[in-house]
């Protein structure tokens, strides 16, 4: 990490033990290495980072972070009872000096950190509250399927609306709809000061409507800038997308 930026930016990666489909998640091994030592390794390689921090509820995670020996890297531990990662983060982050924090998914172990270096940028460098990412939807299925959120916005990357539901929508069957639906990527970007705004708003009826926590940031106004991009990575729920990481890794080591 070597930070090029007048700004502090610090990433923290949200490590919850419980999960319905994998418990354990960020200790769950990943061709040798617990998946959170391989999101942590991804994560410091950006170069806009001062600093890493797992932000997690579990004693064995944070024991764990310490064993890996990577000295930009540290764990703290939060409260069990936080209703999301973004309230987790905003607690990690209350003693530290930053001016911008970037949330990245504990269950992303091929991250890429030219990504985060991205978002660190728009908001070290532009007037904006908040920083995303999405990459346009290739398949119908991808488009209609309600895990997958759609993402709308502005020529100035200015989002404008996210949804489960296939936005925008064509009405016309003969117009062309060639890259015209994005799919959202689970990573932020935001100001120290407009994440603690956040998570002192109470969720507002879209985001209790669609589940969807960025719809509380629009509906307080948000500059929310969405950046473009072409891989959409593998977030890591099942053992089967273990095995896909898995795959994965080993090809990139075969070339």
């Amino acid at each position: 990490m070597n930070q090029k930026t007048n700004k502090r930016v610090v990433g923290v990666i949200p490590a919850r033990w419980a999960s319905t489909r994998l418990p354990g998640k960020p200790l769950a091994m990943i061709a040798g290495k617990p998946m959170i030592q391989r999101v942590v390794e991804r994560v410091v390689q950006a170069e806009t980072l001062a600093a890493v921090i797992v932000a997690t509820d579990d004693q064995r995670i944070v024991d764990a972070v310490t064993s890996f020996g990577i000295p930009e890297a540290k764990a703290v531990m939060t409260r069990a009872d936080h209703p999301s990662g973004t309230d987790r983060i905003a607690e990690a982050i209350a003693d530290e000096a930053c001016d911008v924090v970037i949330n990245i998914q504990g269950d992303e172990p091929l991250m890429d950190p030219a990504l985060i270096d991205r978002l660190g940028q728009v908001m070290c460098s532009g007037d904006w509250d908040m920083a995303t990412a999405a990459t346009p939807i290739k398949t119908e299925v991808d488009l209609k399927s309600p895990d997958v959120v759609k993402a709308v916005f502005g020529r100035d990357g200015q989002a404008l609306y996210f949804s489960r539901a296939p936005i925008p929508f064509v009405r016309d069957a003969d117009t062309d709809a060639t890259n015209a639906h994005f799919r959202h990527i689970g990573i932020y970007a935001y100001t120290r000061e407009y994440l603690l705004k956040l998570v002192a708003e109470p969720p507002c009826r879209l985001e209790k409507l669609e589940k969807l926590e960025q719809l509380r940031a629009l509906h307080i106004g948000c500059r929310m800038n969405v950046l473009e991009v072409d891989d959409v990575g593998i977030g890591v729920d099942t053992s089967e997308d273990i095995e896909k990481v898995e795959q994965i890794l080993k090809e990139l080591s075969d070339d």
